[in-house]
This record gives C-alpha cells, sequence and structure tokens, in this order.
C-alpha cells in the first residue's frame, strides 16, 4: 500500500468568524439536526457553520490531500462532552443513537456529490473523535469505574458508526480515535480492562481505524488491541516517538503506522522565531521548508517501509494564525511525498 497523506483534523476558523459566534452556532447546528431540521432554511446557521465548514473542509481538499480530515473547528472535549452530559441528565453516560452526529460529517455528506464534481473525484473522508480513554479523563478523572469506562467506549462507537459514510461520490476511509492523554496521564485501569474499553470503542467496520497518540510510551500495550489497525504518533516535534516503534513490532502485532512529518506546534515555533529576532514571522517563515518535511518522510519511510500507510503534519492546526498558514502546511507536506515518492 502506497503511503497516504492525511491531517489529523482541527484547522483554524476564517478570519471573519469570532470564535464566540462559531461556537453558537456549533450548538444550535447540532440540535437543529438532533431534531431533523434542515440547517440551510436558517441564516445564522449557513453564514456561521454550514459554509464556514464547507469552505474550510474545500481549503483541505485544494491542499492536496489524499484523505481528508473533516474540519475540526470546534472544541475536541466540548465537542463530544455536551452531548454526553445531556444524557447524564438522564442517567447514563451512553449518548442516544440520533444524537450521536458530528454536524460537519452531515454537512460534508449532504455536499458530497457537488464536491465530487467539482475537483473530480470521490471525497476520501477521514474522521476523527476523542477516544473513551480522554473522555473518561476529562469527566471522571483518573480513578477506574469499569461500568462507566465501558459507556464511554459505547459512546464513542456510536459517535464512529454514525459518520461511516459510503456512496458513489464520498467514503469514509478512516475513523481516528484521539487519546493525546495516554501515556501522560492515565486512568489507573488495569491493562485487560483498557483493551476491553479500546474493543468496544472500535468495533465499528468498514473504515480503516487508526488511534493518534501523543506519546509512544505504552506503545507495546497498544498494539495489542486487535481492533486496530494504524498507530499514529507525532514525530516532527518529538522525533524519539518512533525510536521506540520498530518495524518488526509492528509487524508482530500486524500493525501498519501513520507518522507525523511536520511540525505543528505552533506556540514552540513562534518562540523559536522571536529567540533568532524574528516578532512577525511571514507565512514563509512560520511553515517548515519541503526539504525538511521531506528528510523526515524519507527517515520514516526508510525505517518503516510499507509499513508507514499514512503521513501528514503532526496535530491539528487548530491554533495555527490563519488558515493561509494552516493551507499552506499542508501544500508544503504533500509536495514534501510527492518529491520525496518521484526522487
Amino acid at each position: 500500500m502506497d503511503t497516504l497523506v492525511d491531517d489529523i483534523g482541527s484547522f483554524p476558523l476564517p478570519s471573519q468568524i469570532s470564535r464566540k459566534v462559531f461556537d453558537r452556532a456549533y450548538v444550535l447546528a447540532r440540535k437543529a439536526l438532533i431534531d431533523g431540521k434542515d440547517l440551510k432554511t436558517d441564516d445564522f446557521l449557513v453564514k456561521n457553520f454550514y459554509h464556514v465548514i464547507l469552505d474550510s473542509f474545500r481549503k483541505k481538499i485544494e491542499a492536496g490531500l489524499d484523505v481528508v480530515n473533516y474540519p475540526q473547528h470546534y472544541d475536541i472535549h466540548k465537542q463530544f462532552t455536551e452531548a454526553i452530559h445531556e444524557a447524564m441528565n438522564k442517567g447514563t453516560y451512553v449518548v442516544e443513537e440520533k444524537n450521536a452526529i458530528i454536524p460537519e460529517v452531515h454537512v460534508i455528506n449532504e455536499k458530497a456529490k457537488q464536491l465530487s464534481e467539482i475537483y473530480g473525484q470521490k471525497i476520501s473522508l477521514r474522521v476523527c473523535i476523542t477516544g473513551p480513554m480522554e473522555l473518561y479523563l476529562k469527566e471522571i478523572g483518573t480513578t477506574p469505574y469499569k461500568d462507566i469506562l465501558f459507556m464511554f467506549a459505547e459512546t464513542v462507537r456510536r459517535f464512529a458508526k454514525n459518520s461511516i459514510l459510503n456512496t458513489k461520490y464520498i467514503k469514509t476511509e478512516v475513523v481516528s480515535l484521539d487519546e493525546p492523554s495516554f501515556g501522560f496521564q492515565d486512568v489507573q485501569a488495569d491493562m485487560d480492562t483498557i483493551f476491553d474499553v479500546m474493543e468496544k470503542a472500535f468495533s465499528f467496520n468498514g473504515v480503516v481505524k487508526q488511534v493518534h497518540l501523543h506519546s509512544a510510551s505504552r506503545i507495546r500495550e497498544v498494539l495489542e488491541i486487535e481492533n486496530l489497525d494504524v498507530v499514529s504518533l507525532e514525530y516532527a516535534a518529538s522525533p524519539r516517538n518512533i525510536e521506540v516503534v520498530s518495524k518488526k513490532l509492528l509487524e508482530k502485532s500486524d500493525k501498519s503506522i501513520r507518522v507525523g512529518i511536520a511540525r505543528t506546534d505552533i506556540d514552540a515555533i513562534f518562540a523559536e522565531l522571536y529567540e533568532r529576532g524574528i516578532t512577525k514571522p511571514s507565512l514563509e517563515q512560520i511553515v517548515e521548508n519541503e526539504e525538511t518535511i521531506k528528510r523526515r518522510f524519507l527517515t520514516a519511510k526508510t525505517k518503516y517501509g510499507e509499513k508507514l500507510t499514512f503521513t501528514g503534519p503532526d496535530c491539528g492546526l487548530g491554533g495555527w494564525p490563519s488558515q493561509e498558514a494552516a493551507q499552506l502546511l499542508l501544500k508544503r507536506t504533500i509536495n514534501a511525498v510527492k518529491f520525496a515518492k518521484t526522487s
């Protein structure tokens, strides 16, 4: 399998839309969809949610990604915990099937035919969902209550299942469960419980199943999850991550790997530029050059060979200063990989 370029998910809001307005629109859009309403009948939602999602998604497609994550503009925890809070009012942590929706996926699916015709290709979609362990940490803490952990896993499974599309115009290729705290701060559950929770969360079919981690400290345990295809790691800003993951380890567990090859840690990038006396950096200075990104890709490809099935930027781009900067990073990453493949 050739190495495909995807992205982790988050993306800056357009400059003309404030965070406060978008967040309000997001909450209203989600409620409207659950109630069976058409978002296009509400001018506020059309302007501040519907068109925002479509325009951002198009910017990602136009960058040249092989698999495009929906533009995650909303808080990665609140996107799912708000639905969980509604379920808690009814005495459970399991979100009802009809409420386990990602509004961005609905909008993209609704416009899939038009997008497919504009770009002359079937839309390959990636869906990121905050994982059960991360959500549990956010809502409950580190003390493990097994029955509640499994409720979080079932909720995540429902969000994933409802986001799997497969039509003439669009296909959900990847569903990724994001577990950024795993290996840094963990639920104090035994590994058998963690395995069972993750297996349940991943109990859906028809897509490549990724788990996105920021730390490789517990990678051997993660690789034992049977219902998992690809482990995704930061590499550009955390080069030590791939030192502990060998190709042999992946082969033994029958897993592939996604490696981030372009830095997205924007605060650290700005700090490094400031130390060099660059207080107002241009887009060209913020984004790494293609040669640097290409070198990382070749290092990872040499190490993993056919086991490197996905690559792209390290993490999401939600904190980046503009959509133009984020799109330039995507373009340079894609160009670097394409150049490396042909050179």
